[in-house]
């Protein structure tokens, strides 16, 4: 589940799945890829898109924020859908909220403090601010419940 195509939040964590997929023998179908809010509504919204194409659904989704992961996780719940024996779902922030969300959600985490620092750094260097910077982040993947591999098929 991806929020609207022109952000590029959206876009950076959409292109680092793909990338971290490339090691895989997974693809990615661009027809796959379902924009929703960055809330627990859009989350909800998507996740319903993707039940109404029908089965087979997909093994996992990734949502590009936890908010919206706790909403999809909403809609598989309305829907009987068991996460993660039916759809397993992660996100992306490791919010504090989490802490109360079941299944435990998979998610990525990033270094918000060092984040911060980085910010701060830039802002009081002598750095040409008007001129636009990628700095890479290094995230770290928490795996929990919401992601437990299935048992293979008897």
């Amino acid at each position: 589940m991806r929020p609207g195509r022109g952000l590029l939040t959206a876009r950076d964590r959409t292109e680092g799945f793909r990338a971290g997929l490339a090691g895989w023998p997974v693809t990615l179908d661009p027809a796959s890829i379902v924009p929703g809010a960055f809330t627990r509504d859009g989350g909800y919204e998507a996740m319903s898109t993707i039940l109404a194409a029908g089965e087979p659904f997909p093994d996992c989704v990734f949502a590009v924020t936890d908010v919206m992961a706790v909403g999809a996780l909403a809609r598989l719940r309305a829907g009987g859908i068991e996460v993660p024996a039916g759809i397993a779902v992660a996100g992306f922030d490791d919010i504090l909220t989490l802490r109360d969300v079941y299944p435990p959600l998979t998610t990525v985490r990033l270094p918000l403090k060092r984040m911060g620092q980085m910010a701060a750094e830039l802002i009081l260097s002598d750095a040409d601010l008007e001129r636009p910077r990628v700095i890479p982040v290094p995230g770290e993947v928490i795996l929990r419940e919401s992601t437990v591999p299935r048992p293979p098929p008897a």
